[in-house]
């Protein structure tokens, strides 16, 4: 595998809860081929009270596909919210994390991976 560039970008996410107003939170999406070519990382700020923690690794090809349809990997959900939204939701034993992001962020964000990886090997 070459040695690629790490792609990292901002995306605001309302975080899902049972409160009648979801709350912004401005979200650090990052993919670094030369660690792993087939996961991104969804980055939360300090503070941010999830009991899945604030780092999210999920595979690139969940988030992609989950823009479409409802995808899984392990802990990891992503599906559609309507036709132009996208839910991330992350299970843990201490419960349920749900993120909901504007879909057009996330797919600029995956279009920009692929840019990076164009000289990785994707075994």
């Amino acid at each position: 595998m070459s040695a690629t560039a790490t792609v990292e970008e901002h995306a605001w996410g309302r975080i899902v809860t049972d409160a009648p107003q979801y709350r912004p939170v401005r979200v650090a999406l990052r993919y670094a081929p030369s660690e792993d070519p087939r996961a991104v990382h969804l980055t939360f700020p300090t503070g941010t009270d999830f009991p899945s923690g604030t780092d999210w690794s999920l595979p690139l090809d969940v988030l992609e596909n989950g823009l479409r349809a409802p995808a899984r990997s392990g802990n990891v959900e992503v599906w559609p919210c309507g036709r132009v939204q996208a839910v991330v939701e992350h299970h843990t034993a201490d419960g349920v994390d749900v993120v909901q992001f504007d879909s057009s962020a996330l797919s600029r964000f995956i279009r920009h991976t692929y840019a990076a990886a164009a000289g990785a090997t994707l075994e």
